[in-house]
């Protein structure tokens, strides 16, 4: 239903904070190794949350509201993550926890009309009409007299959108987006199937503080002004597998038949383990096994063979590209 209408997640166990302050993008570029500085109002920005190793604490989202910086946090981590935020940023930086916020997600080729039916006005003149939205922008939008959060994101690889919604307004919002028929509710089972076939990783599962970005391979994460200047922490590790490359790196796996292999499954080259699946089930999609791993570097190609040991049985696998299923987002100029 996600992937030809348009799927309604409730995802309000996702953190939700504001930091403000003097120089807050300066602070938040001290413990993030984004380029936050250079964000622009009204823009998002996919970031990590790193521990002095340079291994990964959490992955989050970053928006420039103008006046403060909205991040989205795993809803696992979120404790963990105010309380590092909270020590590392300095005293005239507020950060607050929005936790009577709910947050939706609307992910599907329909989302955009469905928002436009909904009858959403900016709350600023700058600010497009929620559907001329592009991938990675947001703004304040008024429904019915309540100010929704809303930005053109998501995790399953559609296009859609993300809604910070007041909890005593968001069984209103969810009821009014599930009376357009293009919309179901759709249970975080679903959505882990979604972002696997989209090539996401999953905190805790694909991305823990053993986990580095360089061997994740989410690049992008580190803005190209930060890998000149460094200043953020694991800075140093993670500057020199940039420039000798990673031991190991997240590939995607093609695996042969019809049995899903799981989380801890090794992975066998010529009969020796080379790695680990961190992700794996079956994909409705593509009607076959998929999973996520960190093999060998040397075992990292696309085209390569090698197998997955599950319940005892050797599985023929593949390494294949991601993401499994081709992104959908509404990029600018698309």
């Amino acid at each position: 239903w996600t992937r030809s209408k348009a799927g309604l997640f409730d995802v309000s166990h996702m953190g939700q904070l504001e930091i403000s302050g003097e120089n807050v993008a300066a602070a938040l570029e001290a413990v993030l190794p984004g380029d936050i500085a250079g964000l622009a109002p009204g823009r998002m920005r996919y970031s990590y949350l790193l521990d002095e190793d340079g291994g990964i604490l959490d992955d989050l989202m970053v928006t420039n509201r103008g006046d403060l910086f909205y991040v989205v946090v795993n809803g696992a981590m979120k404790w963990d993550d105010i309380a590092h935020l909270r020590e590392a940023l300095p005293d005239d930086v507020t950060l607050t926890h929005l936790d009577e916020q709910g947050l939706l997600a609307l992910q599907g080729p329909e989302a955009a009309g469905v928002l436009a039916r909904l009858g959403l006005k900016p709350v600023q003149s700058d600010t497009p009409a929620v559907e001329a939205l592009t991938f990675m922008q947001a703004g304040l939008y008024d429904w019915q007299g309540r100010t929704l959060g809303i930005s053109r994101s998501g995790y399953t690889g559609e296009d859609g959108y993300e809604i910070s919604v007041a909890g005593q307004d968001i069984e209103a919002l969810a009821n009014a987006l599930c009376a357009d028929d293009a919309v179901m509710p759709v249970g975080l089972g679903a959505r882990d199937s979604l972002r696997l076939e989209a090539g996401l990783p999953l905190y805790g599962h694909d991305l823990t503080p053993e986990t580095g970005p360089v061997e994740e391979g989410l690049m992008f994460a580190i803005a190209k002004r930060r890998r000149a200047e460094g200043g953020f922490p694991g800075a140093d590790r993670i500057l020199g597998e940039l420039a000798a490359g990673p031991a190991r790196k997240r590939v995607g796996l093609l695996v042969e038949g019809r049995l899903p292999a799981r989380e801890g499954a090794p992975v066998l080259a010529d009969g020796a383990q080379i790695g680990v699946v961190t992700s794996g089930g079956f994909s409705p999609t593509l009607e076959r096994p998929i999973a996520m791993a960190y093999v060998d570097a040397a075992h990292a190609a696309p085209g390569t063979a090698l197998e997955i040991e599950v319940r005892g049985r050797k599985l023929a696998a593949s390494v294949t590209a991601m993401p499994f299923v081709p992104h959908k987002y509404h990029r600018q100029g698309a």
